[in-house]
């Protein structure tokens, strides 16, 4: 039968070298020779090989170990065995540790080495065939590049398929991480608008005056550095989408400007006499909820209502635990490609550990984790020691319960203290966690003396 698969003996025994190339041959592997350590990584330079045989002591060149060391620099997952005459278990235990899949040793006979290649070559391929069936995987549960087999989550798809065609103003809810913006672009993207922009704003990160700048634009001179004309988002996606995140944050002159543009779908830049129409789509997201804010009247109601045609909650990471695995391994995929680094998996027992997280920061902090992971990991499978970091935050976070002997405002505070160290002293995550506005926490912080991590 004949392989498509490729050998490379490394040997400076010419004997050895040749006579182990004849058998492999008579295997039918196409097989290629090297003298010598440099030699060999040279040609691995030059070609992938499904086996590396590499004799362990090659003088005066590199030996077998450091050889190996240079073959995985370029091929991670490249299959080597180091072959010796000097048989102890300290090189046997070191070759191992080192990364060789296999050790053998001299004098070597043809069936030895043919059950050796075979099972490496067997092993490879069903490893390539996971990596296609993982991929065949992810895909199936994979809408506008959002992943998940959770049920709520597919009722969410259908939603957004059913809402997309129209023109009505979505309103996404979720905590911090969830994927709003990803369910906003699929949405858009879903739509017959997905040829013009689609453009997402920060309502958060701007105060007032600029927030009213970025969305409408400006006319020259309507404030100091104002040099010219500047177009508004809603101006740069005219026939496309807006987003506007955090909509919840908004001052309320900018939800009265809003208002107005929902409904007239025109609005003047600052400084400017000329009204601007424009056909936009409107998508809001929050990870607040915005019924409870107009009940508190820091939200406008005819807004709200305006906002809230179609609304789509999204349920926490925490809430669909079967969506971890798949998405830790299809993070593993898409940021080995990012980092050009060959990681191709997580250990079962990895999984079983992100499993047991509590995720406050929900799909966000999840491919964060899996990125930390990957940037020190030293082999191409993903090991609970490379989340060991999880271990300290889970523990530093784990669930608190006050002693009854605690006042009202101690347990507030221990509540506080607590919470600003699972978000790592996130102001604004954590008074989302709380239910609370951020003035109020930060009034609390102050009242009662907390240093935040």
């Amino acid at each position: 039968m004949r392989h498509r698969d490729s050998i490379l003996v490394a040997d400076d025994d010419t004997i050895q070298r040749q006579t182990m190339a004849v058998w492999l041959k008579q295997d039918g592997y196409t097989v290629d020779t090297a003298d010598s350590g440099e030699e060999a990584i040279r040609m691995a330079g030059e070609r992938e090989y499904a086996v590396f045989l590499v004799d362990l002591k090659m003088p005066p060149g590199k030996n077998g170990i450091d050889t190996m060391r240079e073959i995985h620099k370029m091929h991670p997952n490249a299959a080597v065995v180091i072959v010796t005459a000097y048989a102890t278990i300290d090189t046997a235990v070191r070759a191992i540790k080192e990364g060789a899949q296999d050790y053998m040793v001299k004098p070597c006979n043809p069936h030895e080495i043919s059950l050796v290649v075979q099972r490496l070559i067997k092993l490879r391929n069903l490893e390539r065939e996971n990596v296609l069936l993982r991929k065949k995987l992810t895909h199936q549960f994979t809408f506008h590049d959002i992943v998940s087999k959770n049920a709520t989550m597919h009722e969410i798809f259908e939603l957004v398929r059913n809402v997309a065609t129209l023109r009505s103003t979505v309103l996404i809810q979720g905590e911090s991480g969830t994927g709003k913006e990803m369910i906003a672009r699929a949405i858009h993207h879903a739509s017959d608008r997905k040829t013009k922009p689609f453009v997402a704003v920060a309502c958060s990160a701007l105060a007032e005056g600029l927030l009213e700048s970025e969305l409408f634009g400006h006319e020259r001179g309507s404030f100091t550095g104002a040099v010219g004309r500047k177009k508004g988002k809603f101006e740069i996606a005219d026939g496309g989408t807006v987003l506007l995140d955090e909509i919840g944050d908004i001052s309320p002159k900018l939800q009265l400007d809003l208002l107005r543009v929902l409904e007239e779908r025109r609005f003047f830049r600052v400084g400017g006499n000329d009204e601007v129409e424009v056909d936009v789509r409107v998508i809001a997201a929050s990870n607040q909820n915005l019924h409870e804010r107009v009940r508190a009247g820091r939200f406008r109601d005819d807004l709200f209502y305006r906002l809230n045609v179609v609304t789509i909650e999204l349920p926490a990471l925490r809430e669909r635990p079967e969506d971890i695995p798949l998405l830790a391994r299809h993070f593993v995929d898409t940021i080995s490609v990012e980092l050009g680094k060959e990681v191709k998996d997580i250990q079962d027992g990895a999984i079983r550990l992100l499993m047991l997280q509590d995720w406050p920061g929900n799909v966000r902090e999840l491919r964060n984790a899996v990125e930390r992971a990957m940037i020190v990991a030293r082999a191409p499978v993903l090991s609970e020691d490379d989340f060991s970091f999880l271990g300290h935050e889970a523990e530093a976070g784990t669930g608190w319960c006050p002693p009854g002997s605690m006042t009202l405002r101690e347990m507030e505070q221990s509540m506080i203290e607590a919470t600003l160290l699972r978000t790592e002293g996130n102001i604004k995550e954590s008074a989302a966690r709380l239910g609370i506005d951020r003035s109020t926490l930060y009034e609390k912080i102050k009242r009662y003396g907390i240093e935040r991590p």
